[in-house]
């Protein structure tokens, strides 16, 4: 990577493409200063920001020393800027304390593609568009064009919009073969709409600006995740089938799981969220957040857990970071001054939809070892072996005062950090990393080596273009390319609102992805019995037997995919353009690659049987038929059950595939 200055003309170049380019009409760097307007109700925030003034800057001189150029910008910013082989590391500082609003511009080429922000649930690609950087409620619907979204911005500010998500992270990866991180956790906007540059908006002054460069997509991910960290391998009895999501106490829960397990549906796990308790809001059911086991709808919960591992299988909870007000573990919290305050002192709560929660101050070391000291005892010590990490977005920026004493608009986008730090070292301290796994909704920058497992969120239980089955294709590209490569969702979707309902068509073919994913986990959703559920139905358990033994059977190849991703960041689901340079392999986020050398084409409309499938320059055969295909377009059928898989003729895996055409086939 070079670094040229010439008078105010700045370059930043590796071999024939141009990263960074400015000069006195083009400048690098504008300052300003704003007055946000935030609002939040229940996760979800309307931010608004008048702009008092924004100003360039002119390189008004450049100094290098010890292989550093400083340069200054009218006395107002100082960038260090150390380049060493194919990186770049700008460090900035603010000598103006009336500047809160930084944008950085990054020279672009009208054909290039933009991947990752974070998990972007809507567009693969983010070329064309400006993603607001701010962990939240993603929405439900998230499409101003439907009757579900209208219904939840008029009742609840909560319909979203293709932007909004659990997961932003201020980084992303260009078709140019670099990746740019802004070491901020300040609110950002990300704006690619423009064809000569893309203008990075923070609101602070950012401590710096990290470019580094590759010369293919796979040493890109292996220097990109050797900064942020990676995942760690999934346990092994994850692979052994199904995570079953079933809820209703003893009774009702292991008997289902007994039910569909004598039926054929080999069981992994049996995930039980409301293991601490129920409560009924008019959303549907949720829990009570009080993170021990409910003596009532689970008595002996641990006797029974000691059971389950006898055959084999393991149990999984649910926990985060806030505590309801109504519960044992908040006045604890309470008498030791654990939780986020108020500025009159006292302590805040936070409004979850009909029940009031207190928010742990992560920030706060006693408090951060509080909790995950619950965690320990309550979860890990009773013998559970994972849970549901859900939340970490509704830390609140009005009146509100933090152990660390920095602002709430700062430490926002911060805190799933901590929530993802304090379940790690939960599971680490214990001994039982790569035998405990927590699944996570919330990210931020460098969460990615404290994430065992992400998943997609709470997507609706249908076939809407931004909110339901196809969103968590993009979502598993866009965090791959982020060093984020394991994850999952609940199959069926989760939300269910206004009427829109699981069908048995819904579930099924998010079903038959999932057997082409890391993890296979259901979820009853937030109204179960408004919802197709697959063991209320003997057709429905005999179609998921199938599926979990299909991906049991693609097991070793999984478990490789994901050690590969631990070991060079290379994610389980892959961009086609990872490995194929093709043009439209840029812009596909309806289909991908599994590990190397399997093609998945989910089914994400409703009422298909037949598919088209973008095949790259390969050769490929179909998983159900045996037959070959080559490079192109190609029309294939798509019966329910059948997603169209492809794996590569030269694999060395074939013999696998083989099998399971031979048990599973046409």
């Amino acid at each position: 990577m070079e670094l040229q200055i010439i008078g105010q003309t700045l370059k930043l170049t590796e071999g024939d493409r141009t990263i960074l380019s400015a000069d006195s009409e083009r400048p690098l760097i504008y300052v300003g200063h704003g007055k946000e307007s935030v609002d939040m109700y229940r996760g979800n925030f309307k931010i608004e920001d008048y702009v008092e003034d924004k100003v360039p800057l002119k390189l008004t001189s450049a100094e290098e020393k010890d292989g550093i150029t400083v340069l200054d910008f009218e006395g107002k910013i100082s960038a260090a800027v150390a380049v060493k082989g194919e990186c770049a590391e700008i460090k900035l500082e603010n000598h103006d304390p009336t500047i809160n609003r930084f944008w950085f511009r990054v020279a672009a080429d009208k054909d290039e593609h933009i991947y990752g922000c974070g998990e972007q649930m809507s567009y693969f690609d983010l070329r064309g568009r400006h993603f607001p950087l701010w962990t939240s409620e993603p929405g439900v619907g998230r499409d101003k064009t439907t009757y579900v979204t209208w219904r939840s911005d008029v009742e609840n500010k909560a319909g979203g919009d293709y932007y909004n998500t659990n997961y932003p992270e201020p980084t992303f990866v260009s078709s140019k073969r670099y990746y740019l991180h802004v070491d901020s956790t300040a609110y950002a906007d990300f704006d690619f709409r423009y064809d000569e540059f893309h203008e990075l908006q923070i609101w602070e002054v950012p401590a710096s600006i990290r470019i580094e460069a590759a010369k293919d997509f796979e040493e890109l991910l292996l220097k990109e995740t050797a900064y942020f960290g990676r995942q760690p391998e999934l346990p092994d009895w994850v692979y052994n089938g199904l995570i079953f999501g079933v809820q209703g106490g003893n009774e009702r829960s292991f008997g289902l799981a007994e039910k569909i397990r004598e039926k054929g549906v080999k069981l992994s796990g049996i995930w039980c969220q409301d293991w601490c308790g129920k409560r009924i809001t008019s959303f549907g059911k949720r829990l009570q957040w009080d993170w021990h086991y409910h003596k009532e709808m689970y008595p002996d919960l641990p006797e029974k857990i000691a059971e389950l591992h006898k055959k084999g299988i393991k149990f999984l909870g649910y926990v985060n970071p806030y505590l309801v007000n109504d519960g044992e573990l908040f006045r604890e919290g309470e008498e030791k001054g654990y939780f986020a305050k108020r500025h009159d002192g006292t302590t805040y709560l936070v409004d979850f939809g009909e029940f009031y929660c207190g928010a742990v101050d992560l920030t706060n070391p006693e408090a951060f070892e509080w909790f995950k000291g619950i965690i320990k005892k309550y979860s890990i010590d009773i013998g559970i072996d994972g849970w549901m990490a859900d939340f970490g977005e509704y830390l609140p920026t009005d009146d509100i005062v933090l152990h660390s004493g920095k602002e709430a608009m700062v430490e926002h986008n911060h805190w799933p950090l901590l929530w993802a730090k304090c379940n790690y070292e939960a599971v680490s301290e214990t001994g039982n990393l790569g035998k405990i796994v927590y699944f996570m909704r919330a990210g931020a920058n460098g969460s990615q080596k404290y994430c065992t497992l992400l998943w997609a969120g709470d997507q609706s239980v249908d076939f809407s273009r931004h909110d339901g089955l196809c969103t968590v294709i993009s979502a598993a590209l866009g965090t791959g390319m982020m060093g984020c490569g394991i994850s999952h969702s609940d199959i069926g979707g989760y939300t269910s609102l206004f009427g829109n309902i699981r069908t048995k068509e819904v579930f099924m073919r998010w079903a038959e992805m999932a057997a082409f994913t890391p993890v296979m986990r259901t979820h009853e959703g937030n109204r179960p019995d408004d919802c197709y559920q697959f063991y209320d139905d003997e057709d429905g358990i005999l179609r998921m037997a199938r599926l979990v033994d299909i991906y049991t059977m693609m097991a070793p190849y999984i478990k490789d995919a994901v050690r590969e991703n631990h070991e060079k960041g290379m994610p389980v689901q892959r961009p086609l353009f990872l490995h194929y340079d093709e043009p439209r392999c840029y812009t596909e986020q309806f289909q991908y690659l599994l590990g190397r050398d399997v093609l998945v084409a989910p089914v994400y409309t409703a009422g298909q049987t037949e598919r088209e499938v973008y095949l790259p320059d390969d050769e490929w055969i179909h998983l159900w038929t045996g037959q070959s295909y080559g490079h192109g377009v190609n029309v294939v059928e798509a019966e329910l059950g059948d997603t169209p898989v492809f794996y590569r003729r030269t694999s060395k895996y074939r013999e696998l595939f083989e099998g399971i055409r031979v048990k599973y086939g046409k």
